[in-house]
């Protein structure tokens, strides 16, 4: 059990939440999409979200400013969310122009909101989970996906409460998170794109 929720927490690590939301968002939508533009938006969101966070991680690992990939401190977590935010800022304003794919614009805008306001927590010292952050925004998205292009997702949407649930479970077992801080970092993901969607909601 401990292995499995160990691999769980790594799977659905909030670092691959903004790459799952766009592979997903070019596999379900009905616009015509050419390979250029999916390939023009997908490789630098990889490496932006994945690959250059990854190196950022090692390099702040290496000069004593986080322990572990899991940050359990509210102090480590601080610089990570600075370097992810500065990501973001990037993709929304050179990857996603709202012009081409107004969806996965005023996404990228709604997960830029949720790490802010994780930031903000964390100056209170207060630790809300990265992990169900990512969680509430992928759902709440994909809930909006499914409402905006009418389309019936609901397999992929009960995978994802699923799968909530046992990242829920993971980081009560290890004690990385109490409920209070799990439930906000849930909230703070599903609020942070419900603010979005008036925008791009048809």
């Amino acid at each position: 059990m401990k292995l499995f929720l160990k691999i769980i927490s790594y799977i659905f690590h909030p670092l691959f939440i903004p790459f799952t939301g766009t592979f997903i968002y070019f596999l379900i939508t009905p616009k015509y999409s050419p390979l250029e533009l999916q390939s023009g938006n997908i490789l630098p969101i990889f490496i932006l979200t994945v690959i250059v966070p990854i190196i950022s991680y090692l390099i702040l690992r290496n000069i004593g400013v986080v322990s572990s990939i899991f940050m359990s401190t509210a102090q480590e977590r601080k610089y990570p969310l600075y370097i992810i935010i500065v990501l973001l800022l990037m993709i929304v304003y050179k990857v996603t122009p709202n012009s081409y794919t107004v969806e996965l614009h005023y996404y990228f805008i709604g997960l830029i909101g949720g790490s802010m306001a994780s930031l903000i927590l964390l100056f209170m010292n207060f630790k809300s989970s990265m992990h169900l952050m990512g969680m509430g925004s992928l759902f709440m998205f994909l809930t909006c996906l499914s409402i905006h292009f009418e389309i019936n997702i609901t397999l992929a949407l009960s995978l994802i409460i699923f799968a909530t649930g046992l990242v829920t479970t993971s980081r009560l077992y290890f004690r990385a998170h109490s409920l209070p801080e799990i439930l906000i970092g849930f909230f703070i993901g599903l609020i942070s794109q419900l603010l979005t969607i008036r925008f791009w909601l048809e």
